[in-house]
């Protein structure tokens, strides 16, 4: 899953980002709402965590947009503003969830991964292809009934791989959904990690590699 963080409390904004990247997501950060505005435009994120009261760009704005250009990005309003007149104003502008500062994280991490469970966003909590099983909330995966150790970018291949559902998926949209914004699109990221995976995962191998194309389980 991917995901956009929104707020100009940098602290908070960081503290949350880093948080969900230890819950298996790749995960950006934004400080202004016109920053937001440009990611949004040009990376296809699950669910955006979105401050209303922001420079730049007010989140109202951010929200409203978005839900005009018909983006399946959830939203989940994360702010001060806590009322009742707030809360049904967050939900008309296009908010899918409303959550008042201050909040509880595990409630956090909840809402996110039940916005990107819903229909036309990501995939849902537990995953099955063969004997391959994957618990995305509590990231864990077997083959076979065997434990896989498998490290968080790992993890977040194989749901990737999972929830494609037999689809072939290509390296630049596992950059896409598994690497955050910085990543260099010329990195060899996806290959080295999907070695290493295939090594876990052990014979028979059940990932395909088409040349040219991608992976497919």
């Amino acid at each position: 899953m991917r995901v956009l963080v929104v707020d100009d409390e940098q602290t908070l904004a960081d503290l949350v980002a880093a948080g969900l990247a230890r819950q298996a997501m790749a995960v950006d950060v934004a400080y202004r709402g016109d920053d937001a505005d440009e990611l949004l435009a040009v990376n296809d994120y699950d669910v955006v965590v979105l401050d209303r009261d922001l420079p730049g760009v007010h989140g109202d704005v951010v929200a409203r947009r978005l839900a005009e250009r018909g983006s399946s990005t959830r939203i989940l309003m994360l702010t001060a503003a806590g009322g009742l007149g707030d809360r049904v104003g967050g939900l008309e502008l296009g908010a899918d969830d409303y959550l008042a500062k201050p909040f509880e994280y595990p409630e956090l991490v909840a809402r996110v991964r039940a916005l990107g469970r819903r229909p036309g966003t990501s995939a849902p909590p537990v995953l099955r292809r063969g004997d391959l099983v994957l618990d995305v909330s509590r990231h864990m995966a077997t083959r076979s009934g065997r434990d896989l150790a498998l490290s968080t970018k790992e993890l977040m291949v194989l749901e990737a791989l999972l929830a494609a559902d037999g689809r072939v998926v290509s390296a630049e949209e596992l950059l896409e959904k598994v690497w955050d914004v910085n990543v260099d699109p010329f990195t060899n990221a996806v290959r080295v990690t999907m070695s290493k995976l295939r090594r876990k995962l052990g014979p028979p191998d059940p990932i395909r590699t088409l040349p040219g194309r991608g992976y497919q389980l």
